[in-house]
């Protein structure tokens, strides 16, 4: 009774392993390929989380200063914008293999952590009391602290980092669709 079972079971098994082999794959031609990539128009691949200590001063007419110490966290955003791909960036060879020329990775993002973020010390000089604290100091410290983040982002590689992530996700919803095998060409800026 268990070997009727088990050779049962494996003839059921045997008829679902040649039903999905003998099974008709979906074609995709190269307007369905830039259609489903082009279906994920910004992928964001990449998000870097950056701390700063950002410090201004103020020099204040007539004399005296005022200062800022800002505490602040941001996130980094990056990916691939997919919707300006052409037909022109997609290409099939006999093989079957797809060629892709994806977009050049860029930030999508850069934006302060409001929860995060603290001025932690702010003070003018003693002997000018009358001054007035300036209205803006701790917006353009802000300022300051997002174009710093900005570009600590990018000196630590997360353009490439995008770039990579952003080839894995379309090879594997390829992948789903059938593509055996995907190649990445470089961008070429015109």
């Amino acid at each position: 009774m268990a070997r009727r079972a088990t050779l049962a079971a494996a003839l059921i098994v045997i008829a679902i392993a040649v039903f999905m082999w003998t099974r008709p794959r979906p074609r995709l031609d190269r307007p369905d390929i830039l259609t489903r990539v082009q279906q994920l128009n910004r992928l964001t691949t990449v998000r870097y989380t950056i701390q700063k200590v950002v410090g201004l001063t103020d020099q204040k007419y007539p004399v005296g200063s005022e200062s800022i110490l800002l505490i602040m966290q941001a996130n980094v955003e990056a990916g691939i914008d997919l919707a300006g791909m052409h037909p022109g960036d997609v290409s099939k060879l006999p093989d079957g293999t797809v060629v892709l020329r994806l977009p050049e990775p860029r930030l999508l993002n850069v934006f302060i952590d409001e929860k995060e973020t603290k001025v932690w010390d702010r003070q003018k000089t003693w002997w000018t009391p009358w001054v007035p604290y300036s209205n803006d100091l701790e917006q353009r410290a802000r300022l300051a602290g997002l174009a710093t983040v900005k570009q600590t982002a990018l000196d630590m590689g997360i353009l490439g980092q995008a770039e990579r992530n952003a080839e894995t996700s379309i090879q594997g919803l390829l992948g789903l669709a059938g593509v055996k095998s995907v190649r990445f060409v470089p961008w070429k800026g015109t």
